[in-house]
């Protein structure tokens, strides 16, 4: 049986979803912790990973950028400094208008297409498919993962609910 890869676009949607209910969970604990919400932002699991910024940075911009170069499309602009809440919150809705507008089977069209990009220290050339499946997939919920854990690691009340506040 084939997948479409247009249902890793409903997953990421989904995700997004989540993302914005545990920065509002985060928010709300943070307000009761008296704690600013520049200084959750800064939250962070261990010294040498990412912040909650950077975290939430990453899930919406990656799945913008690697959606659009699957598709063919140039890289949308990336983040600029150090963005609050209001800008996070403007990029995942940007990040879900672009993924609900994508032209249905323009994605599964591509899937056998070669699709080069620079990691920094090798440029592989894969098909759009293995791209989407494995590399942008498996960083969108490892990224969205590291989110919830440094909220809970704080403190802020979620579950395993909380991870699927998007939908199965």
């Amino acid at each position: 049986m084939a997948v479409s890869l247009n249902t890793y676009v409903d997953g990421y949607l989904k995700g997004l979803t989540t993302l914005e209910h545990l920065l509002e969970r985060g928010l709300a604990f943070a307000k009761e912790q008296g704690v600013s919400e520049a200084e959750m932002l800064e939250w962070r699991l261990a010294p040498d990973m990412f912040n909650l910024r950077q975290q939430v940075m990453t899930v919406a911009s990656f799945t913008n950028q690697w959606v659009a170069r699957a598709m063919g499309d140039p890289d949308p602009a990336p983040f600029e400094g150090e963005p609050g809440l209001a800008e996070l919150r403007a990029r995942i809705a940007q990040t879900r208008a672009f993924l609900q507008g994508l032209e249905p089977g323009k994605l599964d069209a591509r899937a056998d297409e070669p699709l080069t990009a620079d990691l920094g220290v090798v440029s592989p050339t894969l098909p759009v498919a293995q791209w989407v499946t494995g590399f942008l997939t498996t960083n969108f919920y490892f990224h969205l993962s590291m989110a919830y854990a440094i909220l809970r690691n704080r403190g802020v009340p979620l579950g395993k609910r909380d991870l699927f506040a998007g939908g199965l």
